[in-house]
């Protein structure tokens, strides 16, 4: 079948005017509201996020997938969303902080998406705290960029029958209110200092999502919401970043949980396989696999378990292909790491690093990534989010030159030794 001849879903963007105005519970409960309805449903979040695609895919039956326009470029997102909308009545895109919010001086905030992607907005207002002062707020919203489309609003944490006319009233039939989540169905979505808990050690997921659906739809006609969707435009599929090998072993556990569904579904396209172990439960990668890969996560929750499991740590030690691990990953790779409480747990030893949560600094941006060697191409675009401290010792080269969205110089980023290799940044894609 021709390109302009396969019939894609509808597609619309959950967005916010700020962090915390209820996106994710919103997302959540439509995407298992639109799945109770019969509607095949997909969903996708913007920016660098691991921990909320998580959580969409529970609600939605379905892997959810990045949209980043500052890492992937407009052509990459385009085909991502198209993939998701080839097989789906409806893909929902969760924003990222605010809707005007994004990278300096480059495109790629919540809005900057939605316009590449021809797609409206669904606009969630936290009215907790305001009543007609709701209008101005929402004035300002659907009139400060005349690219976009602000096709109608969500009201969250509603207190009562009189809050809900009063808003109503204040706010007008343009654009039309789709949604009312009252305060008493706001759902509780626990977290830690890197965002929400995953989703798989989330033990009452199943209860929340149910709630939140339940919460969203008590006031909602879920095909007024569906009509404000546009179609999605179809888009041959983007070329992702090479396979580290033909045969794949990915840790895949609550330890080591934020590998992007994108890259790993890129790498199946292009023909590689990919082989999940569990270092949790001390499993050592595949002996045939000629690549490994040690994504990020929490191993600092689990660090006296990662270090008592001798298989797991032999069985990377004694690797002989391409060994690549990411900010958690990378942790694992050196020498020791120190928990907040200041006990320190002996890794692998295959890099010459020693990190620590005992004295907590924030590093958090944006990262573009010039390779100095490894199977990566020249130029990548990445980001860096933890809280730990480390300590390099001497005996690697580096493995990329950084700098921040802004382009300031950040220096020398991660280690290669051999054919062991990793840094803090968690890489998207390459650079469009």
């Amino acid at each position: 079948m021709a390109l302009a001849e396969v019939r894609l879903g509808r597609g619309f963007v959950i967005a916010a005017p700020s962090s915390g105005s209820g996106k994710t519970l919103v997302t959540l409960g439509l995407l298992r509201a639109f799945r109770k309805a019969g509607l095949t449903v997909r969903s996708a979040k913007a920016g660098p996020d691991y921990i909320d695609p998580g959580f969409h895919a529970a609600a939605s039956g379905a892997p959810c997938l990045n949209l980043d326009l500052w890492a992937m470029g407009t052509n990459a997102c385009r085909a991502l969303l198209a993939q998701q909308a080839r097989s789906a009545d409806l893909v929902i895109v969760e924003g990222v902080m605010g809707l005007f919010d994004g990278p300096q001086g480059a495109p790629g905030s919540t809005a900057d998406l939605a316009a590449a992607l021809g797609l409206p907005v669904l606009l969630v207002i936290d009215c907790a705290h305001q009543a007609q002062s709701v209008a101005a707020l929402v004035h300002g919203f659907t009139h400060f960029r005349k690219d976009l489309k602000v096709a109608g609003l969500f009201l969250n944490r509603v207190k009562s029958d009189r809050h809900a006319a009063l808003l109503r009233e204040a706010l007008g039939a343009v654009p039309p209110v789709l949604g009312t989540l009252r305060q008493s169905d706001s759902v509780h979505m626990p977290s830690r200092h890197l965002g929400l808990v995953q989703a798989q050690e989330n033990q009452q997921l199943e209860a929340l999502i149910e709630s939140a659906a339940a919460g969203v739809t008590r006031e909602t006609i879920l095909d007024n919401l569906f009509q404000i969707g546009a179609p999605v435009t179809n888009h041959a599929p983007a070329t992702g970043l090479k396979p580290l090998g033909q045969r794949i072993a990915v840790a895949r556990d609550q330890a080591f949980g934020f590998a992007y569904a994108h890259m790993l579904e890129g790498w199946t396209r292009a023909g590689a396989t990919v082989i999940p172990f569990s270092p949790l439960n001390d499993e050592a990668p595949d002996k045939t696999a000629d690549a490994l890969f040690l994504p990020g996560g929490y191993p600092e929750l689990h660090a006296p378990r990662i270090a008592a499991n001798s298989r797991f740590l032999d069985g990377v030690r004694r690797f002989g292909g391409t060994v690549y691990g990411e900010c958690g990953g990378y942790m694992v790779l050196g020498d020791g790491l120190t928990d907040v409480d200041g006990h320190r747990h002996t890794m692998a030893g295959l890099l010459p690093l020693e990190t620590s949560f005992a004295t907590r600094k924030l590093h958090l941006g944006y990262r573009q990534l010039v390779c100095a060697g490894g199977p990566f191409p020249a130029n990548l675009r990445g980001h860096e989010f933890h809280y730990s401290t480390a300590t390099v010792k001497t005996g690697a080269t580096p493995l990329f030159h950084a700098r921040d969205a802004a382009g300031n110089d950040l220096g020398a980023m991660g280690q290669r030794l051999g054919n062991v290799m990793g840094s803090y940044a968690h890489i998207i894609a390459e650079a469009p």
